[in-house]
This record gives C-alpha cells, sequence and structure tokens, in this order.
C-alpha cells in the first residue's frame, strides 16, 4: 500500500473554462482506470484549486497482496 498526491493541471499554466474541462476529463479518466484495474484504492480527499488543477490525495494497493482494514 502507498499513500500518494495526484496533481492533474495543465502544464502550460492556461486557466480557460476549456483547459479546466481537460482537466477535469483527466482526473476522471484515471478514476475510471483505477475502476477498471480492479486495484483497491481509496480516495481521502479531492481539492479543486483556482486555476482548475485538481489534487487528490490517494491510498492505493501496490501490488496483489491483501490489504485487511488498510482502505477503510
Amino acid at each position: 500500500m502507498y499513500h500518494s498526491d495526484i496533481v492533474f493541471s495543465n502544464h502550460d499554466g492556461e486557466t480557460t473554462e476549456y483547459a479546466k474541462k481537460a482537466i477535469v476529463q483527466k482526473c476522471e479518466k484515471y478514476k475510471d482506470q483505477r475502476e477498471k484495474s480492479g486495484t483497491e484504492y481509496r480516495i481521502l480527499s479531492e481539492k479543486t484549486n483556482e486555476d482548475g488543477s485538481i489534487v487528490i490525495e490517494i491510498r492505493k494497493q501496490y501490488n496483489t497482496s491483501p490489504v485487511g482494514d488498510y482502505l477503510n
């Protein structure tokens, strides 16, 4: 198991509504991939900043070992 922060942002610093929507789409795609992969995880927090970037604090299974109550 590991705990990390994942940041979704626009690399060129653009803050238009289009850029913000693209960031949201990247974040949703990441979450969908977690579901499809079968990897156990838990999102501890999710914050959207003024510039549209999204920071997710996640606890995730690193391998296929049982995780017990760690994700609860």
